[in-house]
């Protein structure tokens, strides 16, 4: 950033979601949608947990724009949604744009089954950002409506399973009984 020869601008990327997420970060929630679960089971401190999100051609727009104008020289920019949702509120996000009716469930890690559990994480460094000096100086807005986005991202989605996919992420014996064992 000091060498004025070579102009630079850093982009401070959110976890991209869309057409070619090698993540799926959305895969593992529409696909207990899709079949029918009647709640989604996270860890309480990943339910609560913010994170800077962005759909893969907004993001892609924004370093266009940081590329081509001269304004962003020097600058220093977050890409992400003008909100910084929670994990439970962006689950409830996809749950609308799909019309799935069920419940989002946070349970203590203790409780949880051993294929929910996010022990590697810590989850209370939050990761809430503020996009609006690129949407200010650069005049950035997303390219897509949300629901638009998320629904692409469904779609594109529910046409590419990952291509391994470990078959605890998805035992819903495990997950049911943890629920269960709130109603006792």
């Amino acid at each position: 950033m000091g060498d004025n020869e070579l102009p630079a601008t850093i982009l401070r990327l959110p976890a991209t979601h869309g057409p070619g997420d090698d993540k799926h970060r959305l895969f593992s929630y529409i696909k207990r949608m899709d079949e029918g679960r009647p709640a989604i089971v996270l860890d309480q401190a990943y339910a609560g947990w913010h994170w800077a999100r962005g759909y893969v051609e907004d993001v892609a727009f924004a370093i266009a724009l940081a590329v081509r104008d001269e304004r962003a020289s020097g600058r220093t920019y977050n890409v992400c949604y003008p909100a910084s949702l929670t994990e439970a509120e962006w689950v409830k996000e996809i749950a609308r744009v799909i019309g799935w009716k069920g419940e989002v469930v946070a349970l203590r890690s203790e409780q949880l089954p051993a294929s929910l559990r996010r022990d590697v994480f810590d989850f209370s460094q939050q990761t809430s950002v503020d996009s609006s000096r690129i949407r200010k100086e650069l005049n950035y807005s997303e390219t897509l409506p949300f629901d638009e986005a998320l629904k692409r991202t469904i779609e594109w989605e529910r046409a590419n399973f990952p291509a391994k996919v470990d078959p605890e992420t998805f035992n819903y014996a495990d997950e049911d009984a943890a629920v269960a064992a709130l109603t006792r």
